[in-house]
């Protein structure tokens, strides 16, 4: 069948050679041809029914003909996009004849409704041509629903951004350095595919249990609802200070949280807190000889680590649950690993509090804290803990070894602790805490903790 089309096309362009004897046609699989772009943006933001066209020029800079075989939108009919080529709208058309050092003009439409609930916020589709045996592809790309686009940005003065509209990112938004970003509670933030927000000044993020900021991807539909690797993460640089999240939802990108060096002042780098990070597919947190401080975060379902940090750095994580239980992951790697060593050249001291957490997944050993620098020094707390671990060294100051935490659901994503869970009452005391009246008197629900407190990010009350 393949072979019959091959010979009709042939056929059919050797007859339009005929009728065109004018200009030779080159049927060179090497031709080539060029584009005025090589993509198509509507930036127009719709706040009612709209449309708008935009051009594309196809050049032919080859001395004889080109005959394009087809040229079409990879989404058919059903695109929200349109064509129109020689006075034709159209979604696909065929045999258009291209003379040498000529070209010809391409316009594309796109018709939004961006009070259509279900359109996603960023619209996209492709034209593709076939010639001589290749095939080219120019993306389309139209923003949807009615938001504020970020498209490859840097914030260069101190901004607040709201919930009133979401907030689209496109490529990467950048906080630069000495600038700071206050993200209001109830604020969404859609990343779409790769996108980063590179942190180089302060990321203030402080939602509520109530109002939570949420930073996802860009996917709209049910499908991608819990699909990790949709957007790159969040980049904490080295210039980077003082910076908060509370009360966020971070998921379905690569590297949720990656901060890659100590803080430049006496506080901590970022204070993570009261956050849910799930989904992702390499990495929850990434430390590199950093300063991180983590209370009552729930890290679940990541494609290695749910928290890698290696270098050294001080890391305060008290109250935090790691649930690694996600079997589509072929993970080999421990949930939460913690190491002083990068390479011979790349290690410093690593001083760890570890206190009332749960490390709980399917491997041996889920919990790791891996000293390998014979020159640095380990100052490690690790108390009144959860843990999955071979490490019987562990099993002291309060620590309960590979008991199951009995999760209250974790198909449904519902780390709470059932009512015969052996995390229960089991915390030590924390009210002496600097971080006590601030973040630790209460947990992920924003329910008070009466000492003896859960294990975990969660009371069971």
């Amino acid at each position: 069948m393949m072979r019959l089309k091959f010979l009709l096309f042939i056929l059919t362009a050797l007859l339009f050679a005929a009728c065109n004897k004018d200009e030779e046609i080159n049927f060179e699989t090497d031709a080539k041809l060029s584009f005025s772009t090589d993509s198509i943006l509507f930036d127009t933001v719709f706040t009612a029914i709209g449309s708008t066209t935009r051009r594309l020029k196809i050049y032919n800079k080859n001395p004889t003909a080109i005959l394009i075989n087809n040229i079409k939108l990879s989404g058919g009919n059903s695109s929200a996009f349109s064509l129109n080529i020689n006075g034709q709208a159209t979604s696909a058309v065929d045999l258009i004849k291209i003379n040498g050092n000529d070209s010809i003009n391409v316009f594309v439409k796109i018709n939004i409704n961006p009070s259509t609930d279900n359109l996603p916020f960023i619209v996209q589709d492709s034209i593709l041509l076939y010639f001589n045996g290749n095939k080219e592809r120019i993306p389309l790309v139209a923003y949807g629903q009615n938001a504020n686009f970020i498209m490859n940005n840097s914030i260069t003065q101190n901004t607040t951004w709201n919930s009133k509209l979401p907030y689209i990112i496109y490529q990467s938004v950048s906080i630069e350095e000495g600038v700071n970003l206050t993200i209001a509670p109830g604020t969404r933030l859609f990343f779409h595919s790769n996108a980063t927000m590179n942190v180089k000044g302060t990321l203030t993020a402080n939602g509520t249990k109530k109002d939570s900021i949420i930073f996802t991807s860009d996917r709209l539909e049910k499908i991608y609802t819990e699909e990790p690797g949709q957007w790159n993460g969040i980049h904490f640089y080295p210039s980077s200070e003082n910076s908060k999240i509370n009360y966020a939802i971070i998921k379905n990108g690569v590297a949720g949280i990656t901060v890659d060096s100590l803080s430049k002042n006496a506080s901590p780098k970022l204070v993570l807190t009261n956050t849910i990070i799930r989904n992702m597919e390499v990495v929850g947190f990434l430390g590199y000889q950093t300063d991180l401080t983590a209370f009552n975060n729930l890290f679940s379902n990541c494609g290695q680590y749910l928290m890698y940090g290696v270098g050294g750095g001080k890391y305060n994580l008290k109250q935090n649950t790691f649930v690694a239980l996600n079997v589509n992951y072929p993970r080999k790697t421990a949930a939460v690993y913690l190491s002083d060593f990068i390479s011979s050249t790349q290690f410093q001291n690593l001083s760890l509090e570890f206190i009332n957490n749960i490390v709980w997944g399917n491997l041996v050993d889920e919990f790791v804290v891996d000293k390998k620098a014979p020159a640095s020094l380990l100052n490690a707390t690790i108390k009144n803990n959860l843990l999955k671990t071979s490490q019987t060294s562990l099993a002291s100051n309060g620590n309960i070894l590979n008991k199951d935490p009995l999760f209250v659901n974790v198909s449904a994503l519902n780390y709470k602790l059932n009512q015969n869970s052996p995390a229960l009452k089991k915390g030590i005391d924390l009210s002496q805490d600097l971080y006590f009246s601030t973040f630790l008197r209460k947990d992920l629900n924003n329910l008070n903790r009466v000492f003896p407190y859960e294990i975990g990010c969660y009371e069971a009350k």
